[in-house]
């Protein structure tokens, strides 16, 4: 079954700001928890869709990937696997509404997240006919996020500037205990002052104003395989978005297009082609000059040749992505019937039908009609 859109699960239009994101999570992730609607399955999967789609929404940057391409996502392998939304479990969304981890008890909770993987990057490129039968190179432009050159990703003026934060002691969670009506619930929470981070940075990098990163233009070179074909994509690995605490960087994904040829259909790696031949050509048989990619090659007709026959010629299509062989080139013969004809042209044309009479095609046509009409 197809996913909703995000925004229509959380009730938001899709210009809905960061506050309205929240708000309707909140009203909505209260309303279907499971442990409010305790044996409703539909509840639970609702439950697990609304997650997905605040997980997505709330980061700006999976938010800006999911408004350029849908579900899809930028590999074209979507945004799944978020499990329920990012938190270690229902009780997880108690935190954000009553201040606990569910009814009773506190939690092991991880500390300090680890190196996350930078993200991936799609761009779109397109090539000519013949630039995918044959390879190239091609430069194209990226812009990403990179780590701050001159802070080296640390965010800081001077290696001293970065420290321990006080509030959390390097955690980058904070924990509060609460006894209420229901029981006692622990909440643990990101800590406000360090933002999760676990360090806070008293003088920021006068470059990247404690941001880590910039935003850089990178140009880089791409070789396009000959045998590509249209929607296929070449994987650069480590040319995405940089990771975050020392992760790897993601991917960059280049799509390719691949512009129509004027004369030839590609059809996998063979090429297909029509090309008008005259009505002597046909009945005479002859030498015909059959455009290729590679040029124009000598090609010989027998006599009689009807229209749409087709003519394979071997090793003329395209070279395989993965190996030296090629496709076939075949070329259908279509008669070209002359629409203008002078009075010699017809007087010839008129004496050739006395001549020839009724074919034999012709008669096996007029039997087969007769025996269906009865006449």
């Amino acid at each position: 079954m197809a996913k909703r859109d995000y925004y229509e699960v959380l009730g938001l239009n899709k210009g809905a700001s960061e506050e309205d994101i929240k708000k309707a999570y909140r009203k909505l992730a209260k309303k279907y928890h499971p442990d409010l609607n305790q044996g409703d399955k539909q509840a639970e999967e609702t439950f697990k869709e609304i997650n997905e789609a605040y997980q997505v929404l709330s980061n700006p940057e999976t938010r800006a990937q999911y408004d350029q391409f849908g579900h899809d996502g930028p590999t074209g392998q979507g945004f799944g696997g978020f499990d329920f939304g990012g938190f270690d479990g229902f009780g997880d969304i108690f935190d954000m509404f009553f201040g606990g981890t569910g009814f009773g008890g506190s939690r092991s909770r991880r500390t300090r997240r680890g190196p996350v993987r930078g993200s991936d990057i799609r761009y779109n490129l397109e090539i000519t006919f013949e630039e995918a039968a044959f390879g190239t190179k091609k430069e194209i432009e990226v812009v990403r996020l990179e780590n701050c050159p001159q802070c080296k990703g640390s965010g800081a003026k001077n290696p001293g500037d970065a420290k321990t934060c006080p509030v959390c002691n390097g955690s980058g969670e904070v924990t509060h205990t609460q006894n209420t009506a229901f029981g006692r619930f622990v909440n643990v929470t990101v800590c406000d002052r360090c933002r999760g981070e676990g360090t806070v940075i008293s003088n920021p990098c006068t470059k990247c104003h404690g941001r880590k990163k910039i935003r850089r233009a990178r140009k880089i070179s791409v070789t396009i395989p000959a045998g590509i074909d249209n929607n296929q994509a070449i994987t650069l690995r480590g040319e995405g978005q940089t990771g975050e605490l020392g992760g790897p960087a993601g991917d960059l994904y280049v799509n390719i297009t691949v512009k129509p040829h004027k004369l030839f259909v590609r059809k996998g790696y063979d090429l297909h082609c029509d090309i008008p031949i005259s009505f002597g050509q046909a009945a005479l048989g002859g030498e015909l000059e059959i455009p290729t990619l590679n040029g124009k090659v000598k090609y010989t007709i027998p006599e009689g040749t009807q229209t749409g026959t087709m003519f394979r010629l071997r090793n003329q299509g395209i070279q395989h992505l993965r190996g030296n062989s090629r496709g076939d080139l075949y070329v259908r013969v279509n008669i070209e019937v002359p629409k203008r004809l002078n009075e010699k042209q017809k007087e010839l044309i008129q004496q050739f039908e006395e001549i020839t009479g009724e074919t034999e095609q012709r008669k096996s046509f007029f039997e087969k009609m007769k025996e269906v009409f009865g006449v």
